[in-house]
């Protein structure tokens, strides 16, 4: 009997826990409209408002602050656009986004391109804070909206968003943060770090996929006009029948995540050492991205000079290992990352970027199976090249 495959892809999507699962079907079966007023249209707003709360929890906010929406690329798209700031008598003029963002980020915002800054990393992957001091400076007062990510998908690196809100807010700026890869896995206080505006993910929790939410701190940030017009549904920012099943399901996720957090952040870090250690044991000229700054506890980012992501993960996948080469948005098309190239890596380098990123299904014996598989990939690269050097 073939042995089972080994998943290592939880940044791209997280398979769906069994507790979850129960509530999703347990969801469906119930039925009803969470806007009608009988008892099974109450009965299902119930189930959404208890979501709510276990979302809010999960990063230190208030049930009414959390927007139910399809995922985290909408809850982005929602986020960033001029009339971003509440209260405010004039839209924001101008919006600085990280070179490191998801694409929702980088192209998803409502800006013209002439008001948008990119702010550049270090070769560590962090902010320029400095840089972002400037550029807040030369603004000269007038609303900016930052949006600066929680941490990476494809490194794990994490931002120091508490430093980044300090100078946003000195400014007058408000900060928004795309928080899908850290949420869960890394504690997020939003009124601790200073956050205005948060962006969630259910499916890198181990809820299905099609639900996300934003997060809107107390009267500070926020869309002031709907961004889906037709019902009164989601405060009015975002019409449409809620997804109830989805959402049921992404409330259990936020809550085993919250609950969990400090010892499961533990014991994956213990998994993703533990793979870095086997990496440098079979390729001591393995670079590792990110290692010398904090990450999330489960991803490990890394390349070994002469070998192709491409050729990497055709013989992993062939051993029954599933693992990324970077972000899931960006799979079937092997290019350079726009985050290592950030970073100052070079591309012949950067085109062998392996990612593996743990979950809450993952175990000891997946860092073993992988050790075997990447020895095998090794093996059969440089039987390659010893051939064609012959």
């Amino acid at each position: 009997m073939a042995a089972a495959r080994i998943y290592l892809d939880h940044n791209a999507t997280s398979p769906i826990r069994p507790e979850v699962l129960a509530a999703v079907t347990s969801a469906l079966a119930r039925g009803g409209n969470p806007s009608s007023v009988h008892a099974e249209g109450r009965a299902a707003r119930a189930l959404v408002e208890l979501a709510r709360g276990q979302v809010a929890a999960l990063v230190g906010a208030r049930r009414e602050a959390v927007i139910f929406t399809s995922g985290g690329t909408e809850a982005n798209c929602m986020a960033l656009r001029p009339r971003a700031l509440r209260g405010s008598t004039a839209p924001v003029e101008r919006l600085i986004v990280l070179s490191v963002e998801h694409a929702s980020v980088l192209g998803g915002h409502g800006f013209d391109e002439s008001a948008r800054d990119v702010i550049g990393v270090d070769a560590n992957g962090r902010i320029d804070l400095d840089g972002l001091a400037r550029m807040l400076d030369r603004a000269g007062g007038a609303p900016v909206l930052v949006s600066v990510q929680a941490a990476n998908s494809e490194t794990g690196i994490v931002q120091p968003l508490r430093a980044v809100a300090d100078l946003v807010h000195a400014n007058g700026g408000a900060l928004h943060c795309d928080a899908v890869q850290a949420a869960g896995r890394v504690p997020i206080d939003m009124d601790a770090l200073g956050i205005d505006a948060l962006t969630l993910s259910g499916h890198k929790l181990g809820a299905p996929a099609g639900i996300g939410a934003l997060v809107l701190a107390p009267g500070r940030a926020g869309p002031d006009v709907s961004f889906l017009r037709g019902g009164g549904q989601e405060s009015r920012l975002r019409a449409g029948t809620e997804n109830l099943a989805a959402i049921a399901g992404f409330g259990v996720a936020a809550e085993i995540a919250g609950l969990a957090i400090a010892d499961e952040a533990a014991r994956l870090a213990g998994l993703r050492d533990r793979a870095e250690r086997e990496v440098r044991r079979l390729a001591p000229d393995a670079v590792m991205f990110g290692a010398g700054v904090e990450r999330t506890p489960n991803t490990l980012a890394f390349a070994v000079p002469g070998l192709t992501a491409e050729t990497a993960l055709m013989s992993l996948d062939l051993d029954g290992v599933a693992v990324s080469s970077g972000s899931a948005c960006s799979s079937g098309k092997v290019t350079p990352s726009h985050v290592l190239a950030a970073m100052g890596v070079p591309e012949d380098l950067a085109r062998g970027a392996i990612r593996l990123s743990f979950g809450w299904n993952s175990r000891e014996e997946d860092v073993v199976r992988f050790s075997q598989a990447f020895e095998t990939l090794l093996q059969r690269l440089y039987r390659r090249d010893r051939a064609r050097a012959a």
